[in-house]
């Protein structure tokens, strides 16, 4: 059996979980999220343990046991904790700034890029002397922030040779070496 399906869902105070018609909501203090999952996937919910069920273990019966059970708890997660993701600008001249849900990077190009966020991701942005430029993105959808992450590291990728771009912090990015002086 799976060992991530099989694995209990602890449901924190404060949070509640209705499943109807194979949709699956939660709701908490920062937010409600759904997911509609298949009708052979079962879900149980006593005493503020919620644990996903599978009829057999025919192969697509197990990877959806493992799925269901990760993307529900990343939504009991999400709602109660919320996350966050953490970008670095590495670069001379690249620089981050918000004004509300619009992003304004300054990444190397001719003209800045501006780009407007969802209104379920808050931005901040930390600009220390000496130090970085770094954008944290927090919201309680775990895809979501991950996908507005990779937008904008999308936009300037680290590069092998120097390892200037957009990185998450803690990222680390192999360098190769240039080119071998003269002869």
């Amino acid at each position: 059996m799976s060992r991530i399906g099989k694995s209990p869902i602890t449901i924190p105070a404060g949070v509640t979980i209705t499943v109807e018609n194979s949709v699956v909501t939660v709701k908490g203090s920062k937010g409600t999220l759904s997911q509609v999952v298949p009708a052979e996937i079962g879900i149980e919910i006593e005493d503020n343990v919620l644990t996903v069920t599978r009829p057999s273990d025919s192969k697509p019966h197990r990877a959806a046991h493992g799925l269901y059970r990760s993307l529900i708890n990343n939504m009991v997660e999400g709602v109660s904790q919320g996350f966050t993701k953490r970008l670095e600008l590495v670069g001379v001249g690249y620089r981050a700034s918000h004004q509300g849900q619009v992003l304004d990077l300054s990444l190397g190009f001719s003209h800045n890029i501006m780009m407007q966020l969802p209104t379920e991701v808050a931005v901040n942005t930390i600009s220390e002397k000496g130090k970085n430029p770094v954008i944290e993105l927090s919201s309680f959808d775990k895809q979501l922030v991950g996908m507005v992450a990779s937008k904008i590291r999308a936009f300037r990728k680290p590069e092998p040779y120097k390892g200037k771009g957009v990185r998450y912090v803690g990222e680390i990015v192999r360098k190769k070496a240039g080119k071998s002086g003269g002869k």
